[in-house]
């Protein structure tokens, strides 16, 4: 059946952990009524009462102490709905990230000068990709923990809690451990995954290890068992020094340019490569070495403007070919298909932010659907809609006089030149009279022309009107004249017996429309012809295929004349390269005024191209005589020049000298400048392309409408690499979609994510996570005491496992799509080290700040917390140890590799999570020693 589909391995993974948690729990709350006699403990916190207390929203279930039918029921219903609440907090937290993702996504323009000094302007992030990782994006993934934190300290009067920083560091166990053991076994057979930004991953790494040191230190070393407030506000200040040292890293500075580099271009890219080597005479670019001290600030910033661009360069050419991969496997369809076609496996296979995979985690968990298939299916049915439109041009009301067209040629011997008066729109019943006459130009009405004027005379019915204007021929060398022809006084006929201008008419009936004056040239056939190109330069797109360059012959027409052409290279190449080499003839017989000459452009589809070549033209030769001026006299002419040192007669003189006058001549442009440049639509393809692949256009919303639309939708959970025919949602969609739809329409009331770039969606859903924050924070608190557990062990098993779910999920989606391990790995160990910086540090800053004016210290027993961030510290390192040792060669990469090394990394890190959740219970209930 469609509906009943197997469990995923991440699923299958989350349900088995889950029911290891509640064992763990069960036996937690078993262990607590047989405490070990031969201890005596040192830690407060194990002698404290399960008794349930007060909420800050939540009242306590009365009677305080039920039966146990009652109290079955009770942990029943809290644990439903804490549930619902973290499903709750999942698609509020859905929204929260878009926002951030519109937010990081925000691009600005730069100029870059390239080496040989053009500049180019492109787009860049305004945000820092390991910046808004290790801030927005760190936030986003932990914002219930930071607010489940701070909201236990404000709300109870100030005072320290054990739910909130428990809840930090079992969530920091459940990421370094859990999710990362998981995303080393998801990996397909045979593939591995690294670590890209490897700089960034030991800073996030450090510090995520530091921070539960530090944590350690101010509960048990500094002032133990107080919080000061030099210690919260220092704790607080790490933030933004990890961020800035983790920026630090990622923009290579401080001690970083002081290592010598080597400066390479990558042929295949064409993109500037740094990498640290030994020291060197000099820099290499370009195959040339450049010494050091040569290179001054210009090229510095120059070549640092370069490495910027590099990503915006790389996604140019990857969606090239893309786009050229696609034509070639699927010819048949169309621009618009293929454009689709490549949107999608673009969005696909780009590296995608942390925040996108929670998206779409969040998403597909609550039958949502693959937002990806979803919005290039939108966008494909919005261009669609869009070419069904028809403009139908408006009905003309008035009728318009004009010629058409607006210019005419014809030889000094033709005799006369036709003219053609057209009638366009309006009532075509009407009978219209306008007047036309000719005006002087280069040419002279009685010597080149015949002065007309009349009036032309549309009958009804009657849309198209000729005129003759009589052309008069003489044996004079001459230019190329021309004259006017223009018409006026526009009059309609009313009646019978009535002719009124259209200026007299209540409205207009008829007007003179555009051109009101027509251009006749005259072309002298007295000369052989000038021979030559429009222009001394033409610009070409390369994917015009077949170019057709005209050959103009003025000046006459008579005679057969001959002209050679040939193609020359310049910086584009013949060959089939940029051109097919070209050459040939061009034959203009008697009265030929024009020629083409056509060369085939080769389509190479480059985004940026700027190449020239050059057709020319070669001296021009007579072929047929017999029609040129003084023809006799030339035959004579030729048979006297074979007597040598005869005298030429005048007559002889006269007829050699129109002869000369009479030969074929190049003109003014024998020589054309090509330019290939890149094909226009090409381009715009490539650049639509690239931003319709910007991630914010995919979570991003731009009404309410458009929310409560995706809020009642259910669809299909897909996964990316399902490329077949769309499919029917499942029966898991439908239950999960009918489970969340009352939160998935709530949060759609939301401000969507184009208001204010996103920080609109972003403030109202951080309140609304704080406010479900504080219930869940109710809720499990009294689950626990109902049960029989503590806050510490409920926070580290039930709540830790409930705000993780989600990036467990985006972590193993994150895993297997990228090509690299940062969006799984590197995202988990910042967000670690930010829980602390963040949560704890804000949340006992404020407490301490509070006592201390009220001149008494901030109690926060070490207990239970300082044994669970021990633990955690030192198996913490342990696992980052083996994440490095895995960077060996023999496995290759910190996720996948070999089958057998794959299992044996998931299992260390499995049973890490145990060990953990195992002597942090056993402590909390005094069954070993802790602090």
């Amino acid at each position: 059946m469609e509906g009943s589909k197997p469990l995923k391995p991440g699923t299958s993974a989350c349900l088995w952990l889950g029911l290891v948690s509640v064992a763990v729990a069960f036996l937690c709350s078993e262990a607590r009524t047989t405490p070990s006699p031969l201890l005596s403990p040192n830690n407060a916190t194990c002698k404290g009462t399960s008794k349930c207390q007060t909420g800050i929203i939540l009242p306590i279930w009365y009677p305080e102490d039920p039966s146990m039918g009652d109290k079955i029921a009770r942990v029943i219903v809290y644990f439903v709905a804490m549930i619902y609440m973290f499903l709750g907090v999942s698609i509020i937290a859905d929204r929260f990230m878009a926002a951030i993702e519109v937010i990081t996504s925000q691009e600005r323009e730069i100029v870059i000068k390239r080496p040989n000094g053009e500049t180019t302007t492109t787009t860049i992030r305004v945000w820092n990709e390991t910046v808004s990782n290790l801030t927005l994006m760190a936030l986003g993934s932990s914002a219930p923990e930071i607010l489940l934190s701070v909201i236990e300290v404000c709300g109870h009067e100030f005072k320290s809690g054990e739910l909130g920083p428990s809840t930090i560091v079992g969530s920091a166990a459940f990421n370094m451990f859990v999710i990362i053991g998981l995303c080393v076994s998801v990996i397909p057979q045979g593939e591995v995954r690294k670590v890209k930004h490897l700089r960034v991953f030991f800073v996030t790494a450090g510090w995520s290890i530091f921070a539960y040191i530090w944590l350690y230190m101010i509960l048990a070393v500094f002032s133990p068992n107080v919080v000061q407030v030099w210690e919260g506000l220092v704790t607080l200040s790490f933030f933004p020094i990890c961020v800035l040292l983790a920026w630090v890293a990622d923009r290579r500075l401080l001690f970083y340019k002081f290592m010598h580099k080597k400066y390479r271009t990558d042929k295949h890219r064409g993109v500037i490569i740094e990498t640290e080597t030994e020291r060197s005479k000099g820099i290499e670019m370009d195959g040339k070495m450049v010494n050091s001290h040569f290179m001054d600030g210009s090229a510095t910033s120059n070549l640092i403007g370069l490495i910027e661009s590099k990503e915006v360069d790389e996604s140019r050419r990857d969606m090239i070919r893309i786009l050229k991969d696609l034509k070639q496997k699927h010819p048949e369809k169309d621009l618009d298909q293929l454009v689709e076609m490549a949107n999608y496996y673009a969005l696909s296979h780009q590296q995608k932010s942390r925040a996108f995979y929670r998206i779409q985690a969040t998403r597909m968990m609550t039958g949502a659907g693959n937002i990806l298939k979803k919005h290039v299916a939108e966008q494909a049915k919005k261009s669609a809609s869009v070419q069904e439109v028809h403009v139908e041009e408006p009905e003309e009301y008035v009728s318009r006089i004009a010629f058409e067209p607006a210019a005419y040629q014809c030889l000094e011997n033709c005799g006369a030149a036709i003219l053609t008066i057209t009638r366009k729109g309006g009532d075509i019943n009407k009978t219209i009279y306008v007047d036309y006459k000719t005006e002087d130009g280069s040419a002279n009405a009685g010597a080149d022309y015949e002065f007309t004027e009349g009036t032309v005379v549309f009958k009804p019915g009657e849309i198209i009107k000729e005129i003759s204007i009589g052309i008069i021929d003489d044996d004079i060398f001459e230019e190329d004249e021309h004259f006017f022809v223009r018409l006026n006084n526009l009059r309609v006929l009313e009646t019978e017996d009535e002719v009124l201008s259209a200026n007299s008419l209540p409205y207009p009936k008829a007007i003179l429309g555009f051109p009101t004056v027509a251009t006749v040239t005259i072309l002298d056939d007295d000369h052989s012809g000038i021979f030559t190109f429009e222009s001394s330069s033409v610009h070409v797109s390369e994917s015009i295929g077949i170019m057709e360059v005209k050959v103009l012959r003025t000046s006459g027409a008579r005679g057969t004349v001959i002209v050679p052409y040939r193609t020359v290279e310049g910086l584009a190449k013949g060959g089939g390269e940029d051109f097919e080499d070209t050459y040939g003839e061009l034959e203009f017989k008697n009265d030929e005024t024009c020629k083409f000459v056509h060369v085939k452009i080769i389509d190479d589809e480059e985004y940026e191209k700027n190449k020239n070549f050059f057709l020319e033209l070669a001296e021009p030769r007579m072929v047929d005589m017999s029609l040129q001026k003084g023809g006799v006299l030339n035959f004579s002419l030729s048979l006297s020049l074979y007597v040598p040192d005869r005298k030429l007669t005048s007559d002889e003189e006269e007829a050699k000298r129109i002869a000369e006058m009479g030969k074929p001549v190049l003109g003014e442009h024998p020589r054309l400048e090509v330019i290939i440049e890149e094909s226009y639509e090409f381009k715009s393809t490539v650049d639509k392309l690239i931003k319709k692949t910007n991630l914010a256009l995919v979570v991003g919303t731009n009404s309410w409408r458009e929310q409560f639309m995706e809020a009642i939708t259910v669809s299909a959970d897909e996964d990316e690499e399902d490329t077949g025919e769309e499919r029917l949602p499942s029966c898991f969609d439908y239950v999960m979609h009918f489970l969340t739809v009352f939160w998935k329409v709530l949060f759609a009331c939301v401000p969507p994510t184009d208001y204010l770039n996103g920080w609109a969606c972003f403030v109202v859903s951080i309140v609304i996570i704080g406010l479900l924050t504080a219930i869940i924070g109710d809720l499990a608190s009294h689950f626990g005491c109902t049960i029989g557990l503590k806050d510490s062990v409920t926070a580290v098993v039930f709540v830790a496992l409930g705000t993780s779910v989600p990036d467990t999920f985006a972590s193993k989606v994150a895993a297997v799509q990228d090509t690299y391990a940062d969006a799984s790995i590197g995202n988990v160990t910042g967000s670690n080290a930010v829980n602390v910086f963040l949560g704890i540090g804000m949340a006992w800053s404020v407490a301490a700040i509070y006592w201390h004016m009220k001149g008494k210290p901030f109690v926060v027993e070490a207990g239970s917390l300082a044994f669970s961030v021990t633990l955690f510290t030192i198996f913490a390192f342990l696992a980052v140890s083996v994440l490095l040792y895995r960077r060996r060669a023999h496995i290759g990469g910190e996720l996948g590799g070999p089958r057998g090394h794959r299992l044996a990394t998931s299992a260390i890190f499995f049973s890490l999570w145990f060990l953990y959740i195992l002597f942090s219970s056993l402590e909390a209930y005094c069954h070993i020693e802790g602090f």
